[in-house]
């Protein structure tokens, strides 16, 4: 029987969403073998449209834009959707009260791989949204029981600039990643087990020699347990 149709909600940026799309097929393939790739339905926003929602916080609007955009895919056929970005989570059950498919959660098999790693005292990095809001850290905690450490406030607004004014328009600069090292370190110093990349472009800057502690990468979690769940 075909593996199952996967909805990508992407364009946020549309440069993780381009990882999202290599490590799916990838790992079909590697499961598959032969010429296997993934079947997947994409719907990728005009990030300029979303990012100006997010910093006007009014997320009543981007919530239904996010809707709007699920329901499509299901119609387009999609049996399993995901959101190809940690901060727009921050809707992801309102999306998928909106959709008779189910919607894979980024921050559940993030979870389930530190957990099986022996990990209960994690850093997070990722946008403002997700390093200061709920959605994600009280995820991680009740759902998970795991322990989250964010950095300080002004380590926060640095990341936060650096993923909206270089990684989401593609600029990888060896300074912001100095400035990554420095504040995984000192969340390394506070009891941080292993760190968590929290916003889907910051694999793009940093790799696991950058950090004392484990990286986990949501990008590549998420990706690989979405074509995990189309093959099941």
């Amino acid at each position: 029987m075909p593996h199952k149709v996967i909805g990508l909600l992407g364009g946020m940026s549309w440069e993780s969403s381009a990882e999202y799309y290599r490590i799916i097929n990838i790992h079909v393939r590697e499961r598959l073998g032969g010429l296997h790739s993934a079947r997947c339905l994409m719907w990728s926003f005009d990030f300029a449209e979303i990012e100006a929602l997010q910093h006007a916080g009014d997320w009543t609007a981007a919530t239904a834009r996010m809707i709007e955009a699920a329901q499509r895919l299901e119609r387009g056929g999609a049996d399993l959707v995901a959101i190809c970005t940690n901060t727009m989570h921050r809707m992801a059950d309102e999306v998928q009260a909106a959709i008779d498919i189910p919607l894979l959660h980024i921050a559940d098999p993030t979870a389930e791989r530190l957990k099986a790693a022996g990990h209960r005292r994690v850093g997070l990095l990722g946008t403002a949204f997700t390093m200061e809001q709920d959605f994600y850290k009280g995820r991680l905690q009740q759902r998970h029981g795991l322990e989250v450490l964010v950095p300080e406030e002004g380590e926060r607004h640095a990341i936060h600039r650096i993923i909206y004014d270089e990684l989401v328009q593609g600029r990888i600069e060896p300074a912001s990643r100095e400035v990554f090292r420095t504040i995984m370190q000192a969340l390394a110093a506070r009891g941080a087990e292993a760190i968590i990349l929290g916003c889907t472009e910051i694999m793009l800057l940093v790799t696991r020699e950058d950090s004392p502690v484990p990286l986990f990468d949501t990008t590549t979690l998420h990706a690989e347990a979405i074509a995990d769940m189309a093959m099941a």
